[in-house]
């Protein structure tokens, strides 16, 4: 295993912190990893999702946690955005720039046949017939948004293709979520490494036979391996360093505030009509399925003083 600085790996483990990024000693490498498995666990309990959806999702917000972890500001958050075309439906992450998630599935209950090496299916619940869309809002007028066709549908080859496609950044991506049979999860992660401007031919051929000599993000979890034993065999030979670390979470940021201020954002004249129909108005938060009760008079009444409602 590669030797990575004692002071760091020290706090990152004392921390708990279930997030980090490293680098090779000479810069030219980047190592994003993750445990996600209580951030899966609690989709998987906020949703009751099936197994293979369970794990479709799963890696979805494992690659919107770490793609979070590389936004320059704790303001700006990312989306990623996946229509493929299968049973599963629309599947949907966000990450802020504290690599907190929260996500969506259009069908979270879903039941397909085992691939024939006995893994859950997640390609063709997916489908590859449509995109991966990946947008960033970092604050300026318009968001930045890339897209790039699918290319399997399991998700992680469909990230890289993104990186290599839209970033022009060669990257490799490791995605995992491992499900019991009673669809508990028993360990979820993952890792980014990306080589940066400047990578000789004889590093990225040592990179390519580290990953290709580790064994799967999930083998490697249920072994009890950790983020920084995944650092350590990716970059063996770089002398990596981990330049920091954070817990990060399954987190909604849905309130009361929010949709009563998605409400006004209709406009009076239609709230009226809505209100007319029912004055009680039920809002079920996709993220976290939290529904909100909004009385559609006192909303009217208190237009312009939205703080008399509360």
């Amino acid at each position: 295993m590669a030797d990575i600085k004692q002071t760091n790996l020290e706090s990152a483990t004392q921390a708990n912190h279930n997030l980090l990024r490293g680098i090779s000693e000479n810069g030219g490498i980047v190592f994003y990893g993750v445990d996600s498995t209580a951030i899966v666990a609690e989709m998987e309990r906020l949703h009751k999702t099936s197994a293979v959806t369970t794990a479709a999702l799963g890696r979805l917000l494992t690659a919107a946690a770490m793609m979070g972890g590389m936004l320059k500001s704790r303001q700006d958050t990312i989306t990623l955005q996946l229509r493929g075309g299968g049973p599963a439906g629309r599947l949907l992450a966000v990450a802020d720039g504290n690599g907190n998630v929260r996500g969506y599935v259009e069908n979270p209950v879903l039941e397909l046949p085992l691939r024939e090496n006995g893994h859950l299916n997640v390609g063709a619940a997916v489908g590859k017939d449509g995109t991966l869309d990946v947008i960033r809002d970092m604050g300026l007028r318009e968001p930045y948004v890339g897209q790039v066709p699918l290319v399997s549908g399991e998700i992680a080859e469909d990230i890289t293709s993104y990186f290599a496609t839209s970033e022009q950044t060669p990257t490799v991506c490791a995605l995992g979520v491992l499900v019991n049979p009673d669809l508990s999860v028993q360990c979820a992660g993952g890792f980014i490494v990306q080589l940066l401007p400047g990578a000789t031919e004889e590093e990225i051929s040592l990179l390519e036979k580290n990953i290709q000599g580790m064994q799967s993000v999930t083998t490697l979890l249920s072994e009890g391996k950790s983020v920084q034993d995944m650092l350590g065999m990716a970059l063996a030979g770089f002398a990596p360093d981990i330049l920091d670390s954070e817990t990060v979470a399954y987190h909604c940021n849905c309130s009361k505030e929010r949709v009563q201020a998605v409400l006004r954002s209709l406009g009076r004249p239609e709230v009226e009509k809505l209100r007319d129909e029912d004055p009680l108005a039920e809002v079920n938060c996709q993220f976290c399925n939290h529904t909100y009760k909004i009385d559609l008079n006192s909303l009217l009444e208190n237009w312009q003083n939205p703080k008399a409602e509360e």
